[in-house]
């Protein structure tokens, strides 16, 4: 759950998955014009985009791609509050206002609007060979950077369904940006009971620091290249 995340009672409870079987998942996360070139462009987004082909053509049980799918009202939006992009803004929750997010809502430029251009997969990305897509952040008051469940850990995507039904055991990530919805989902991927791993090579942040990598290490990520998970999943024994 991500640190914007409000802990409440009545979060979704976590299923925590237990698996003796090596059963590996790629997830690949938000390869969309407008984080590769669009409005909210993450630096260098278009240079992983072989990597992330690389992990596609893999042997992994399932290879799911995740979406941010916005209504063009969206609470992340600054336009919808009128206020300046990249600004910040205290967040109740749509259904009770004694709930507070725990960190303010940070304020977007408008991106990955559903069924507009920006939310579609980037050229070159082989989006073809995904067995789903799990869209995110589509409710206008709510926003949602886990590709698991969104900010208030009360609504799951099909992620957790989608994971759960193929006996994964280990989920590699790669995507964009690895200091947001990268890193939220990965820490999701350790409270839900997999094994998680963020392939370095195939991730791009908007920060140029290495503080991501070391908040995703203390929640108990682990970190992997694309010739490494290669070499892995060429003899699964090694």
């Amino acid at each position: 759950m991500s640190p914007d995340q409000n802990n409440n009672d009545d979060s979704v409870p976590v299923v925590v998955v237990e698996s003796t079987d090596y059963v590996p998942a790629l997830v690949v996360v938000d390869m969309q014009n407008d984080f590769v070139s669009g409005s909210l462009a993450v630096p260098e987004a278009e240079t992983i985009i072989p990597n992330v082909n690389a992990l596609i053509d893999l042997p992994f049980k399932a290879k799911i791609a995740t979406k941010d799918f916005h209504p063009t009202n969206h609470v992340s939006f600054a336009k919808t509050h009128g206020r300046p992009e990249y600004s910040t803004l205290r967040v109740y929750h749509p259904q009770d206002e004694q709930k507070i997010l725990e960190a303010n809502q940070t304020l977007w430029p408008i991106h990955c609007v559903a069924n507009t251009g920006g939310a579609d997969f980037a050229p070159g990305v082989q989006s073809h060979k995904f067995d789903a897509i799990i869209h995110k952040g589509t409710h206008p008051s709510i926003d949602s950077y886990s590709a698991f469940c969104d900010v208030w850990g009360k609504g799951e995507t099909e992620l957790p369904k989608v994971l759960r039904e193929i006996g994964a055991s280990d989920v590699y990530i790669c995507g964009l940006a690895g200091d947001y919805c990268v890193k939220y989902t990965a820490s999701d991927s350790v409270d839900y009971g997999y094994n998680t791993w963020v392939v370095r090579d195939a991730v791009k942040s908007i920060a140029s620091n290495n503080m991501v990598w070391d908040e995703m290490e203390s929640k108990g990520v682990k970190f992997t290249t694309l010739e490494k998970i290669t070499a892995k999943l060429s003899d699964p024994q090694t």
